[in-house]
């Protein structure tokens, strides 16, 4: 896959943002819809793919860049446009696992449960609506990310065997720091998957 380049008038330090990571509590929150798709997206579109193709990753949310929009990136462009704004899984089909990781918790892979197919609406950059229907890795990287526009992360959506690793793995990670009170260290209520079970 090639490496996108920041445009010529900015030099590849000037694109790249800094990752949030996990026990960061901004990756908690749930993001705000975008209201108006303006140039300041695209600029922003671009700076996230550089930093996504930077950090050797196959999708990004503005979340994980410190912007609370929704707003995502995916390597995969042969298959859909690579920034999707505001998008929703209106429908999902079957059941597939694979090992999942992410760029706000690097390092860590754990097999996680997801509808193998989805049917996406989304906004392109060029403010035309985006019809999608997705499966296999396209699927499951647009999944990922659009469980960060809700203060989600993939392992929030780990089994129970999994857990326990995971969980001592993150306590050392953040033992010390604010992280130590998130979510999944705590077992506090995480609105966004209160919603998908009720």
């Amino acid at each position: 896959m090639p490496t996108r380049r920041p445009s010529d008038d900015v030099t590849l330090d000037e694109a790249l943002m800094p990752l949030r990571y996990f026990g960061d509590q901004f990756l908690r929150r749930q993001a705000a819809e975008v209201a108006d798709i303006s140039g300041d997206l695209a600029a922003f579109g671009q700076k996230m793919l550089v930093t996504m193709d930077h950090e050797v990753g196959i999708g990004l949310a503005a979340p994980q860049v410190g912007r609370s929009i929704r707003m995502l990136v995916h390597g995969l462009p042969d298959e859909a446009p690579a920034v999707l704004i505001n998008p929703v899984i209106v429908e999902s089909r079957g059941e597939s696992v694979y090992q999942e990781g992410c760029l706000s918790i690097p390092g860590l892979y754990v097999d996680v449960v997801r509808p193998e197919e989805i049917h996406l609406r989304a906004w392109g950059l060029d403010g035309e609506e985006i019809d999608l229907d997705a499966d296999g890795l396209l699927a499951r990287v647009c999944q990922h990310e659009m469980d960060h526009l809700d203060g989600l992360l993939f392992v929030d959506r780990i089994g129970v065997e999994d857990r326990i690793a995971t969980e001592a793995e993150l306590r050392k990670r953040v033992s010390g720091t604010l992280g130590s009170s998130d979510p999944f260290l705590t077992g506090k209520a995480i609105k966004a998957l209160l919603r998908k079970h009720a």
